[in-house]
């Protein structure tokens, strides 16, 4: 039996290196508007005193490549919670990067087969891959497989829409995030 292709091994901390931090990232934005919507996004999500707790305490750095652009709605959703993360947690670092800036590392990270952002990237402090999330929480990414298997991806969006409204903290995405972070900076398996 032929073996599996190989994807070549990736320098994740010269892809980190290569992003932007959020602040930069959000002045290079194609749209002002698209701007305004992520940072009025972050200004508004609290994250709970569980979450703010366990982020200021993490124990060893994380980097995390979020592969983003702010045309994309799940975007301007996600990209805010990691950003508050980041915020609330010293010892994560985020760098923002384009599709565009490396195909190589985005061509990895396709969601069924297809081009889906927000991608993010969760690396050890040795800049070692350890998980990855996106481009939305797995309830939503599973309704949208459900209806691309069923032949009606608009009745499965209108579904993840009505998450969306019903979780306005994010609690979903923060708890995913939270637990790959937790992951990158594990001490011992």
């Amino acid at each position: 039996m032929p073996r599996p292709a190989t994807l070549p091994t990736l320098d994740w901390k010269a892809v980190f290196e290569s992003g932007l931090d959020y602040t930069a990232w959000l002045a290079a934005a194609e749209s002002a508007e698209q701007r305004d919507k992520l940072e009025a996004q972050r200004a508004a999500l609290a994250l709970d005193p569980q979450a703010a707790g366990f982020m200021a305490a993490l124990p060893r750095p994380v980097h995390v490549v979020a592969i983003a652009e702010d045309w994309c709605g799940d975007v301007v959703r996600h990209a805010p919670v990691l950003q508050r993360l980041a915020e609330t947690g010293p010892n994560l670092k985020v760098r923002y990067l384009s599709r565009e800036q490396h195909p190589d590392v985005f061509a990895r990270f396709l969601t069924n087969g297809g081009e889906a952002i927000p991608k993010f990237i969760f690396l050890s402090d040795r800049f070692v891959e350890c998980g990855n999330w996106g481009p939305m929480p797995e309830s939503c990414r599973e309704l949208i497989a459900r209806g691309k298997a069923c032949g009606d991806v608009a009745a499965a969006r209108k579904k993840v829409s009505a998450r969306y409204e019903q979780d306005t903290a994010c609690r979903e995405v923060v708890a995913e995030l939270l637990r790959l972070v937790d992951i990158a900076a594990s001490r011992e398996p």
